[in-house]
């Protein structure tokens, strides 16, 4: 996995989309943070890019820490400048104490929480009315955290409680509330342009003065669940704006891969890759209204 060399930065250390660096003048206050074209699924970085997906997500991001401004701050630093070689993918901003949890909202039931459901009548502890169904939407949204595992690891599911026990009450609780005001608000937005957030994960710091900030990346692809809402109906899968495609295409017989083996995942035929670019492109166009140049 080859990170770029970007003149006055040096690079601290890689996700599976993301390349993190911090200036080399020692600034300890900032990062820079680089989304690559990489993709990954099932816990898997696959051995293929799609071209222009980090351009994607950031500008995704972009756009809605600016329509998510008057909820909460985000890690932007706006007068930053972003190197050349790494514009239209890349931000600067201010580094922060995050915390471990993957924020999850989910307004419908699909994926792994409709597993969940199905056993247990709850997701995450939170209890739901029986007769759900794929892609039923919820009497409200629920909070549903994970816990963030390591590189290469599945995130784990946690009840709120559990949250409670990692980063104290008093933060837990402002996580779940403001993670809910941010999902209720951009569902509104999204449902205005055509688009249901099935769900959606984000990710929270604490500045030196101890106040929340939304940070990492923010309602993309990667990150949600998209549906067309004309494409929804209850108790049918819904086709999305984000990677299921490959997944699909990973599970499927064509592939030749066994998920269980053990064995890194193939590499995605041209036409995969071509499907996947344009629905990260059609998910950005879709929300922001923009046409999006490369």
């Amino acid at each position: 996995m080859s990170q770029p060399k970007i003149p006055g930065w040096k690079h601290l250390s890689s996700g599976k989309v993301r390349d993190l660096y911090i200036p080399e003048s020692g600034d300890q206050d900032r990062l820079l943070v680089v989304a690559s074209d990489r993709i990954s699924a099932y816990d898997y970085i696959l051995p293929s890019v799609i071209p222009d997906k980090g351009k994607v997500l950031t500008q995704l991001s972009l756009w809605w820490f600016e329509q998510l401004s008057d909820l909460i701050d985000n890690h932007l630093v706006v007068d930053a400048e972003v190197p050349e070689q790494v514009a239209g993918r890349a931000m600067v901003v201010k580094r922060l104490n995050m915390y471990p949890i993957e924020c999850v909202a989910r307004g419908y039931l699909t994926g792994s929480g409709l597993v969940e459901y199905k056993q247990s009548k709850s997701v995450c502890g939170v209890g739901l009315p029986g007769g759900l169904v794929e892609a039923s939407k919820l009497p409200t949204a629920i909070y549903t955290p994970a816990a963030k595992a390591e590189l290469g690891e599945h995130d784990e599911n946690v009840s709120f409680e559990r949250t409670a026990q990692m980063v104290g009450e008093e933060a837990a609780t402002a996580l779940k509330e403001k993670t809910i005001q941010i999902y209720e608000k951009a569902a509104a937005i999204a449902l205005n342009k055509g688009i249901i957030i099935a769900d959606t994960k984000f990710e929270f710091g604490a500045d030196e003065q101890g106040n929340l900030v939304l940070a990492d990346e923010v309602l993309t692809p990667d990150s949600s669940r998209f549906w067309p809402v004309d494409k929804w109906q209850e108790g049918q899968v819904t086709p999305s704006f984000d990677k299921q495609y490959v997944r699909d295409w990973l599970t499927s017989a064509e592939s030749g891969w066994d998920r269980a083996s053990g064995q890194e995942p193939p590499t995605l035929p041209e036409q995969v890759v071509e499907a996947t670019r344009a629905r990260y492109v059609e998910a950005y166009e879709t929300t922001t209204g923009k046409t999006f140049t490369a």
